[in-house]
């Protein structure tokens, strides 16, 4: 006889899994839930941190941010990490007062996100429902989803946590956290798979691509860094920058000109490997501590590091990793993005979950002025 997990014992482990990789869920309420935080629309406060950028509390759950050329917004995912709430909300926010313009509220709860080159449609990660789904923001309606069944070697289903869209072969490809970890490529007219690509290591978390290589890399909790070919959708090359210590690697950012590839590790190694992209090889490891997200600023050469434990969010020089500034963004700093221009960087910053894995506190988005 097979046996099926408990659904309260899966939605813990699932917690559990996608936490170790940095995203961190709602599971279940117990009989003594915590006191609700304020609801969307509710009064919520501004501030300006002590190096003067602005900060709002917005939600309890937030996690990732981006910005749409389309509308000139920033999108926030919000999972709604309270008791009795089911579904989330997609905040659509004025990236220069941080003022919401509008709420797009969804029947499943919101993690990662990624935009079409227009900027007019987000594919957001469902990562309790083992979906993604497409929104159209110019209606801020619902277009498509797609659900996935595999399991991994223990039985349970896989969270999608990173996705990212391809513009050069039109795919949108959503990483799976399992064991072993997998990565889905999907046509994003449909959202129906094209394939699947298996045997990608354990808990596979960042996604990054490299088009003028064809190349889409991949981290994982295996400390590798997979090397995809997005033509023919095969590993070509598995690096593993830690040796064989343990390692579990999160986000990626890539310095193309300089052929530098940047990969975060938050929980082991807790440093920042800087990579040889054409062979893997590391040039050096940069001393900032335990690193969550990554992302690099070509119009300024400067290269941002969210740290989660430490509260904090590192502007360094991109060439001799100069630290440039650091930035008090307690308590848990989690998701980086740019404005079109990259004059301004924006922030999600999470606040610890209770042990029944709702929200201690609201979120806040934080809007960096850059120097």
């Amino acid at each position: 006889m097979t046996s099926h997990p408990n659904p309260l014992l899966r939605l813990a482990r699932t917690a559990l899994l996608l936490a170790a990789c940095g995203l961190s869920t709602t599971a279940f309420a117990t009989s003594e839930a915590p006191q609700l935080p304020p609801a969307p629309g509710d009064a919520q406060q501004y501030q300006l941190t002590q190096e003067g950028a602005l900060r709002r509390e917005l939600s309890p759950g937030i996690y990732q941010v981006r910005y749409s050329p389309f509308n000139q917004s920033l999108y926030v995912a919000a999972a709604e990490s309270r008791p009795g709430v089911q579904g989330g909300v997609i905040y659509q926010l004025d990236p220069d007062t941080l003022a919401t313009r509008g709420l797009i509220h969804t029947d499943e709860k919101n993690f990662g996100l990624a935009l079409n080159p227009a900027g007019d449609t987000l594919f957001v990660t469902n990562s309790l429902a083992g979906a993604v789904s497409k929104i159209d923001l110019k209606e801020g309606k619902t277009l498509g989803r797609i659900r996935f069944t595999e399991k991994g070697k223990d039985g349970w289903p896989y969270g999608p946590r990173s996705a990212i869209y391809s513009a050069g072969n039109d795919t949108l490809y959503v990483g799976g956290v399992g064991d072993p970890g997998l990565i889905w490529a999907i046509d994003p007219a449909d959202m129906t798979l094209r394939t699947t690509i298996e045997n990608a290591g354990k808990w596979m978390t960042g996604l990054l691509l490299d088009p003028a290589q064809n190349r889409l890399y991949a981290a994982n909790g295996d400390g590798e860094v997979l090397v995809i070919d997005t033509r023919t959708h095969a590993i070509e090359q598995r690096w593993k920058p830690a040796g064989d210590a343990k390692a579990l690697l999160l986000n990626l950012a890539l310095d193309d000109k300089a052929q530098r590839l940047y990969v975060t590790d938050h929980s082991q190694q807790k440093t920042t490997f800087v990579l040889d992209a054409r062979d893997g090889s590391v040039i050096t490891r940069l001393p900032v501590g335990d690193s969550m997200d990554i992302l690099l600023n070509p119009a300024r050469n400067q290269l941002y590091i969210g740290h989660r434990d430490q509260g904090t969010v590192s502007i360094l020089d991109a060439t001799d990793y100069r630290e440039l500034q650091t930035l008090h963004l307690p308590p848990n700093p989690n998701s980086l993005a740019l404005d079109a221009d990259g004059s301004h960087l924006y922030v999600t910053v999470k606040t610890p979950f209770t042990p029944d894995r709702f929200a201690s506190g609201p979120g806040s988005v934080v809007r960096i002025e850059l120097p």
